[in-house]
């Protein structure tokens, strides 16, 4: 019987159910992920769940304290602040969501392919990346809005830029050590394409470690856009983001701190349970804390 690379790869189901079975043993991550969650969920359901017409103005009743028909209150349009963060947690996600998928995909693969390659090219291309590292993920992101100018897409392309190092890092480190397994040697004997090697065998054996890294960087993603927003680069109004609401509310931060308030603590929310969730699926996919 001829024997193929594929029956030397090591096994990652088992693995896999290994790492969720101690994740949902843990707390700690069961509550950070029930927060993002019910923060997707309300995402979501803004259509259905807001209360309010999230653009509708009502100068009639701007600035009310939560309780009654608002019950988070009104900004000073009169618009309703529980509506506008339901509305407003989907551009936090979607923005965080697809910068992020960006930035996995293109820092995956570079970081996957200047590992294998080696050589020169390794060198170059780290070299490259950690030109991008020196900068701050805050610092890049405004140079890149504001030479770019403040939109959506704008918004996407800048969070994704300042996420690609990282990626590239964590995929190169596993794929050094990978390249020189008996599988992948094998495969390279039996005339398997470097473009096969890489994607059928090495890439599956580096997902645990770019996802584990994707959910922690989701939380730096939400805060990028959050701080690009509260200065003026993000989405433009009268689209709600909760740091274009943090903003305003600072205007009346002492006669009306929920304005303020509210978003902030949304933002808090998210971050806290993006990073619960991302810090347990670490532990539950590291070897050295699983004790294998």
């Amino acid at each position: 019987m001829s024997t193929t690379v594929d029956n030397v790869v090591p096994p990652r189901p088992a693995a896999w159910k290994r790492a969720l079975g101690k994740a949902r043993s843990n707390p700690t991550t069961m509550v950070g992920l029930l927060i993002c969650v019910a923060i997707l969920l309300a995402a979501v359901l803004a259509p259905w769940l807001a209360p309010h017409d999230p653009a509708e103005q009502d100068i009639l009743s701007r600035l009310q304290p939560p309780g009654g028909d608002y019950p988070l209150g009104t900004d000073q349009f009169g618009r309703d602040i529980l509506s506008r963060l339901m509305w407003g947690a989907r551009i936090s996600l979607s923005v965080s969501l697809s910068a992020i998928a960006i930035a996995m995909v293109i820092g995956g693969a570079i970081g996957m392919v200047s590992g294998y390659i080696g050589g020169r090219f390794d060198l170059v291309t780290m070299q490259a990346m950690d030109v991008l590292l020196s900068f701050p993920s805050l610092i890049l992101g405004l140079i890149v809005v504001a030479l770019l100018g403040p939109d959506l897409v704008n918004l996407i392309v800048a969070i994704a830029l300042t996420a690609i190092a990282p990626f590239a890092r964590i995929a190169r480190a596993p794929t050094l050590a990978l390249k020189e397994r008996a599988f992948v040697e094998a495969g390279r004997a039996l005339g398997f394409s470097h473009a096969r090697i890489l994607f059928r065998h090495i890439l599956p054996n580096i997902t645990s470690e770019v996802m584990v890294m994707g959910t922690l960087w989701l939380a730096t993603a939400v805060r990028v856009e959050a701080s690009l927003s509260f200065i003026g680069l993000g989405v433009k109004p009268p689209t709600p983001t909760w740091g274009g609401m943090t903003r305003d509310g600072f205007e009346n931060i002492l006669d009306a701190p929920w304005l303020a308030v509210f978003p902030g603590v949304a933002i808090l929310l998210l971050v806290l349970g993006l990073n619960m969730t991302g810090d347990g699926l670490r532990d539950a996919t590291d070897p050295k804390l699983r004790n294998e």
